[in-house]
């Protein structure tokens, strides 16, 4: 038992969703930041290869109770999950401490209301009275409470969208990427209730020491692949006199590398991340003023 209990403190436990629209993009990264993983999703509990890591694979709203019980170290979740089971939670006197490590670059969506496609729509309060299906019952109640619409709830745990046709609901209030769903299920989005996007929680203790080392790598890998993945690399050649107007084109560009061109008094190599999109207009800009064999190039891993 006392081994169990010293590996336990020494082995990084990680919660992340077994299949759903979280799923690929935390593998991709876990990928990316070196962490070797058994890919076959059937195991519940994965053991990382080259780190003291263990991945719990579990459903998408079992994780914030997961940390918040302190069952394991880390949790990455949806915003939305993570709101809508901490309400929950409270309302059933169960423990809700947690902490957020970072937000990630992917999972972006909102939680949104939609309605019949021919039904006219002036604001919030044309749900007064209504029906509305959802599976995030406390963040509907917090957001149109707020605004004074008294309505009914309509709790289900899938296919939200049909609620409407089958005479179930007089709207929804669901997750939203695209909306090419609702369109399909003759619904349009009105009104937004919350954004979202996938996010790293801990519990609220602090790790023993073993466990936070591991952690604080981890962490740092992880922004170093999500600024990567912002960033970009340029080069080109530039007159020298004309270095400041160029240097000022380039959107969120740290001070650049100026390399000497040999046999070349007149321009010069310059290097520059830049941390946001370099456009078409932006490098038409710079050859108007003189620079030439302009690259952009992806950065795979980046540590500043």
């Amino acid at each position: 038992m006392s081994n169990v209990n010293d590996q336990s403190k020494k082995r990084l436990r990680i919660a992340m969703q077994k299949s759903g629209r979280l799923t690929d993009e935390t593998e991709r990264l876990f990928k990316s930041c070196g962490i070797k993983i058994n890919e076959n999703r059937d195991h519940l509990l994965a053991h990382a290869e080259n780190m003291p890591i263990d991945i719990l694979r579990v459903r998408d709203d079992d994780i914030p109770g997961l940390v918040m019980d302190h069952v394991v170290d880390w949790g990455i979740v949806g915003q939305n999950v993570l709101e809508e089971t901490s309400m929950q939670r409270k309302v059933d006197g169960l423990a809700t401490g947690y902490k957020v490590v970072t937000e990630l670059n992917y999972g972006d969506c909102r939680l949104a209301i939609a309605t019949p496609q021919e039904e006219e729509w002036t604001g919030v309060e044309c749900l007064q009275g209504k029906k509305i299906a959802t599976t995030y019952p406390f963040l509907l109640r917090r957001a149109l409470s707020a605004k004074g619409v008294d309505f009914k709830s309509v709790l289900l745990t899938g296919s939200v969208e049909v609620a409407p046709r089958a005479g179930l609901a007089d709207a929804i209030c669901d997750l939203v990427c695209t909306g090419a769903t609702l369109q399909a299920n003759g619904l349009k989005e009105v009104e937004t209730i919350f954004e979202s996007k996938a996010v790293i929680i801990c519990r609220d203790q602090e790790l023993f020491p073993e466990k936070k080392a591991i952690a604080d790598k981890i962490l740092t890998r992880l922004k170093g692949v999500m600024t990567a993945k912002e960033s970009k690399y340029i080069m080109m050649n530039a007159p020298r006199d004309k270095l400041k107007e160029i240097t000022a084109l380039l959107p969120g560009a740290e001070n650049p590398s100026i390399i000497e061109l040999e046999g070349d008094k007149e321009r010069v190599a310059l290097h520059v991340v830049s941390r946001e999109k370099l456009f078409w207009e932006t490098m038409e800009s710079l050859k108007e003023l003189g620079a030439s064999s302009i690259l952009v190039v992806p950065i795979e891993k980046m540590l500043d």
